[in-house]
């Protein structure tokens, strides 16, 4: 679930949420079993990002999945 807070457009959170997937199968062999939550720490603007398709969104996206689901990673082997 992608809230309306961090991006307005229905075609931008469904975006975003394909982002999650692909990026979570990655790293699905480094983390346990289990439901993980997602939570993004910037807002996507419509100024900004004006086209949800576009390469500079799906970059932003990815840059800051990975870099969570590298600390979540970080974080299940120091544990």
């Amino acid at each position: 679930m992608v809230p309306k807070r961090w991006a307005r457009r229905a075609v931008t959170r469904n975006a975003i949420k394909r982002q999650i997937y692909n990026v979570s199968e990655r790293f699905g062999d480094r983390l346990p079993m289990a439901a993980h939550v997602v939570r993004l720490r910037t807002t996507f603007d419509r100024q900004q990002f004006t086209s949800a398709t576009s390469q500079p969104l799906k970059l932003a996206v990815r840059q800051e999945l990975e870099q969570l689901f590298e600390r979540a990673v970080r974080t299940e082997v120091h544990a």
